[in-house]
């Protein structure tokens, strides 16, 4: 399991420095530390976060949004509309609620469908775990600016820690 600190640090080690989002339980840790640094700007819709998320990188920051995947359907008119017709990176931690089917009902149908939704948007994502951190995020950040696009990683209970049990 990742540590939340070291989890942000090596975000910010790449080069992150414009952290918002959506709260989620699996996020949960990461969001405490950002908040912590007084880094995190909290958002109320998706959609909202990733809009803050291109007017940042317009700004000279290097975006991260923070959100579950249900809040992927919110998001989705922002990242086409903007992100993908303006080339405009961000990175997306979307935490993979519904995954292979263990999760409340809600979850199930976006949990079995982010993968494909993401390479029908052409959206390059990976599933981001311990042993491969260093990796996903060198990936990250190289595609990040070589493509201009959004980035997602996807985040799997237990992978980092969170608050709660």
């Amino acid at each position: 399991m990742i540590d939340s600190d070291d989890f942000v640090k090596a975000l910010q080690d790449i080069g992150c420095d414009f952290f918002t989002g959506v709260p989620d339980t699996i996020l949960g840790g990461i969001i405490e530390v950002l908040s912590e640094q007084r880094l995190y700007t909290p958002s109320v819709r998706e959609d909202e976060a990733v809009a803050m998320a291109a007017g940042a990188f317009l700004g000279g920051k290097v975006p991260v949004v923070l959100m579950q995947n249900s809040g992927l359907g919110n998001a989705l008119n922002v990242l086409m509309s903007l992100h993908l017709i303006y080339l405009i990176p961000c990175l997306l931690i979307v935490s993979w609620r519904g995954f292979e089917g263990n999760d409340a009902p809600e979850h199930v149908v976006m949990g079995q469908t982010m993968p494909q939704l993401m390479e029908t948007l052409r959206i390059p994502h990976r599933t981001l775990s311990a042993e491969t951190m260093v990796d996903d995020l060198q990936w990250t950040a190289h595609t990040f600016m070589d493509q201009r696009i959004p980035v997602a990683l996807f985040l799997k209970k237990g992978v980092v820690k969170t608050i709660q049990p």
